[in-house]
């Protein structure tokens, strides 16, 4: 059986990954926490998904000595010079605690704009010890609706919106595997860690 470390402590991640690579065969899913490396701090000093997402699939890849999932991803506001882009995740500073207080930020930094296109992007870092990082990316357009909407997902998803209409809150867990950034990510992952499972 082969072990495969997603670069997290979160439990939630680590089972959609699970959701999402359900089909890559007998696989031994760890994550931080498992292998006792959450005591281990990755600095996420990169200015790009890509810079971050390879920083710690290096470091927590290289300590392990198992092949390491890691991934950064984000939401870009165009009109807002790119934010929250690489900090998403601590948009507003360590004042700002919780998700819907980022997103509220964001709705109240967007009230004069009349763009309000925006993305998400998921970068994935593959390392394979002794073969290094590949990366895989994904992105779904669409805009910052001005009022959050739905119950499921977390993080900004309340308040982007679809091409359909919907936010990504308001779609199901299958429906938000099938479109979000880091389902396509996956999508582009899957064929190449099958490669590397068959040949290891």
């Amino acid at each position: 059986m082969h072990k495969l470390l997603v670069a997290t402590q979160n439990r939630h991640k680590l089972e959609e990954y699970r959701d999402l690579l359900y089909d890559i065969g007998d696989i031994e899913w760890l994550c931080l926490t498992d292998i006792g490396l959450e005591h281990l701090h990755v600095e996420e000093s990169g200015t790009t998904f890509q810079e971050n997402a390879r920083l710690k699939a290096e470091a927590y890849g290289e300590s392990s000595g198992l092949m390491t999932l890691a991934d950064d991803s984000g939401l870009v506001v165009p009109s807002l010079n790119g934010e929250p882009g690489v900090y998403s995740a601590r948009y507003g500073g360590p004042s700002i605690q919780t998700d819907a207080q980022r997103y509220q930020l964001l709705l109240q930094n967007l009230a004069d704009k009349s763009d309000r296109t925006a993305y998400f992007v998921c970068v994935i870092a593959l390392y394979v010890p002794y073969q290094g990082v590949q990366f895989f990316e994904g992105r779904v357009d669409g805009h910052i609706a001005f009022a959050p909407r739905g119950t499921n997902g977390f993080g900004y998803d309340p308040v982007f919106e679809l091409p359909n209409g919907r936010t990504m809150a308001e779609l199901s867990p299958n429906e938000k595997h099938e479109l979000s950034h880091r389902g396509r990510a996956v999508q582009l992952l899957l064929p190449e860690l099958k490669y590397i499972l068959s040949n290891n």
